[in-house]
């Protein structure tokens, strides 16, 4: 029992006991609504409410995955960045983990070369500062002229089933208009083919669009950030000393680990919102964000989860990348993305963000606004209609948006 119920229950019994009989019911009703106030309805780790029984079962299944932290035995490393899922998206939200992607700038230089990193014999360009399973180097890049580290902060993972069951024929829709749209707002689907597949699929899940499934973002955080070997990514990822193998022989999880994994995912609830549809909605429109930031698309009627199917998913966004110009720029390619380029992110749950933006440079939501402006960048008329707005119509705005 949590310190703050007991401390409640034992007022409770102090009350009842010099208290005449017809003041235990005020009594009990306090209690009962400080404990609302402590656990909090306000949650983003909620399932959707229309689960079947075997569904819910698979949800908290998935939720003990989650939560789980990895070991040596159980195949994590050489080298990782965390052992668990929820060490870098707590309470299924953004952070505390993060990632360092590193960019080569110039030619490989002689510090690159020492670290290991050659054309030969390429380590990738994500730093993994952490080691187990007899593996002694991090896989950390030196300083130096000819290399640049960026930030990234895990996306939040609340309501993503939605963004997957959204009907391709809306995406295509969306890049159709983009690329008949006058002026620089574009936008281009990202295309991902993945291992073994004939196939292109539309990448929807990163930053840059490079997962075109949950159960293939689940795979590749499950590798890339933690050493974890699946069916899906059986090879271990590379590192400084060029283990191939971990503690745990063979591929560390099962195909069925990263589905109730990626289930979890899927059966996450959409955060409630909390701003009215009014001025802000309207300003929304009008200054051009909804442009990329799409509020409304259609789901597949035939997604498998009966919630998300065959309805309006207010996600904002068009799942499209966008050339964000030099200021937003990481130097990073991935997937089909290039270095300028960014999925439009979906706005949602947002007050359950500590920061903004994909390295968390803005602490507020006017500061992420003008953030999007910079050379070359498509934003950049929207961000001018926005310092053009008066001061009340700026916080109706931003008061619309930090509710979604």
């Amino acid at each position: 029992m949590p310190r703050r119920t007991r401390a409640l229950l034992l007022a409770l019994l102090a009350a009842c006991a010099r208290a005449p009989e017809d003041s235990t019911v005020d009594a009990v009703e306090a209690v009962e609504a400080s404990e609302a106030r402590v656990v909090r309805t306000d949650r983003a780790d909620l399932p959707v409410a229309e689960l079947e029984p075997e569904q819910l079962t698979r949800f908290r299944e998935g939720d003990g995955l989650f939560e789980a932290v990895y070991r040596e035995v159980d195949g994590l490393g050489p080298a990782y960045i965390r052992a668990s899922c929820s060490d870098c998206h707590r309470e299924d939200g953004r952070g505390p983990g993060v990632v360092t992607r590193v960019v080569q700038t110039s030619p490989i230089g002689a510090s690159l070369v020492q670290a290991g990193w050659s054309p030969a014999s390429p380590l990738g360009d994500t730093e993994r500062p952490y080691v187990t399973a007899g593996a002694t180097i991090p896989l950390l890049f030196p300083d130096g002229p000819e290399i640049r580290r960026t930030q990234r902060l895990p996306p939040a993972v609340f309501g993503r089933g939605l963004l997957e069951a959204i009907a391709d024929a809306e995406i295509e829709r969306l890049a159709r208009a983009a690329a008949d749209r006058d002026g620089p707002v574009r936008g281009r689907i990202a295309r991902v083919r993945l291992p073994g597949a004939s196939e292109e699929l539309i990448g929807r899940f990163g930053l840059k669009a490079a997962a075109p499934t949950l159960t293939d973002f689940t795979a590749r955080a499950l590798h890339g950030d933690m050493g974890l070997t699946s069916p899906l990514y059986p090879e271990e990822a590379p590192n400084p000393e060029g283990l191939t193998d971990d503690a745990k022989p063979g591929v560390d999880v099962t195909l069925e680990d990263v589905e109730l994994l990626a289930d979890y995912v899927r059966m996450l609830a959409l955060p409630t919102r909390t701003s009215a549809r009014g001025e802000g909605a309207r300003l929304f429109e009008e200054v051009g964000c909804a442009t990329c930031h799409t509020p409304s698309l259609r789901t597949r009627p035939d997604y498998p989860l009966a919630a998300w199917a065959d309805v309006d998913a207010f996600v904002y966004t068009d799942l499209l990348l966008h050339d964000m110009g030099d200021g937003l720029a990481d130097g990073v390619r991935e997937g089909d993305a290039g270095p300028r380029e960014w999925r439009t992110a979906p706005l949602i749950g947002l007050r359950f963000l500590p920061a903004y933006l994909h390295d968390g440079r803005a602490p507020t939501i006017a500061a992420a606004i003008r953030e999007h402006r910079g050379p070359g960048s498509e934003a950049n008329d929207a961000v001018a209609a926005f310092d053009a707005l008066g001061d009340e119509a700026r916080r109706a705005l931003i008061e619309f948006v930090s509710g979604l």
